[in-house]
């Protein structure tokens, strides 16, 4: 493997100055390219040694937390370039369907750009937070009464009709944002891991990592690829069940999504990297999501398929294995999921504002 060099590195100077700056001679963009970009990219790569406990055999495990995107998603990074392009090309308007995270993006970096942002959401199926995020940020926000993969449809269509551009990630710019990822955890390691597991919902994600794998590969920046595992809620599984889920239903709404964009791309990075497709369920992807917390890092319930599924799969973990699993998002997205979750044992409302009443919870 190649060590950075003067040549070859992609950082300059002391500040970050967001993916398509410290990643140019990767992506399709020119000195002319007006960027858009709100510097996000550079996020932990953090140990979960508790995480690496529970497995043994003396394994290394790391989060790529994505939720320290500037809008709280790895979004961001296929968006600075989607929006760029967008804006290169004369455009003035950007349309996408979203669970949450993708109409997040598209509104900041759209606002961020000076153009209009279209948003179809399924009506009722879009965490709070990222719905406030949206708004926030300008987009004309459309709940429709279908799920995500109708609203898609209706995006694809109106790109097709109307002077829009769509910038979900059947948008190929998006892919190229998203790759960085892949670099920054190569740069972080010093090499690949041995295993990326990651959240699946329509799949982008999972073949632009593996896109970003292969580049650095074929630079000799690093000397081996990792096996992609990819992880979807049960209830929301076409890669595991082998075909469309026409009704899928997750707590994890980020991936609630039975018909994905990038189906035929992600079963070649199965097959090309030896991956895997497994199923989680809500339960287990909630136990996982608290076991994240109790490492003091607090991502959206959809993040921690990531987790769940290498708990689930840790016997096919090699010793000594070094593993990165992918959290997409904040958990600030989804506040409702984690107070439900916290116990009646932590939350003390409606008291006495004396010390004996606040010293008897506290035990003392």
């Amino acid at each position: 493997m190649n060590p950075p060099t003067a040549a070859n590195a992609p950082r300059s100077g002391t500040a970050w100055r967001g993916l398509i700056e410290e990643y140019r001679r990767y992506l399709p963009v020119t000195d002319s390219t007006p960027v858009v970009t709100l510097r996000e990219g550079n996020t932990p790569l953090i140990p979960v040694p508790t995480i690496a406990a529970e497995i043994g055999k003396g394994v290394r495990v790391f989060v790529k937390y994505d939720g320290l995107n500037p809008t709280g998603s790895f979004k961001d990074r296929g968006m600075t370039m989607a929006v760029t392009k967008a804006k290169e090309a004369g455009g003035e308007a950007v349309i996408c369907a979203s669970t949450g995270n993708t109409s997040a993006a598209a509104a900041a970096y759209a606002r961020r750009a000076g153009m209009r942002a279209y948003v179809l959401i399924p009506d009722g199926y879009v965490a709070l937070g990222k719905l406030a995020q949206a708004l926030m940020y300008g987009a004309e926000v459309i709940a429709i009464k279908g799920n995500f993969d109708r609203a898609l449809e209706l995006v694809k269509e109106s790109a097709e009709k109307y002077p829009v551009t769509l910038v979900n990630s059947l948008n190929p710019f998006r892919l190229q944002g998203q790759k960085t990822a892949a670099f920054e955890v190569t740069d972080g390691l010093g090499n690949a891991p041995d295993w990326l597991c990651i959240p699946v919902g329509n799949a982008g994600n999972i073949t632009a990592y593996w896109m970003g794998f292969n580049e650095y590969y074929q630079e000799g920046r690093c000397t081996k690829l990792p096996r992609m595992m990819g992880f979807q809620a049960a209830g929301s599984a076409p890669f595991v069940q082998g075909g469309i889920v026409k009704d899928p239903e997750t707590i994890a709404t980020a991936i609630r999504i039975g018909n994905p964009a990038n189906y035929d791309k992600a079963l070649k990075v199965r097959a090309e990297s030896n991956g895997e497709f497994n199923p989680v369920t809500d339960e287990e992807i909630l136990v996982a999501y608290q076991k994240l917390a109790a490492e003091g890092v607090f991502c959206e319930p959809a993040s921690a398929a990531s987790v769940a599924g290498l708990l689930k799969k840790k016997d096919a973990v090699p010793f000594g294995a070094t593993i990165v699993c992918v959290l997409t998002g904040n958990g600030l997205k989804d506040p409702d999921t984690a107070i439900k979750r916290s116990g009646d044992d932590q939350f003390y409302q409606g008291v006495e504002p004396d010390m004996a009443s606040v010293a008897k919870l506290m035990g003392f």
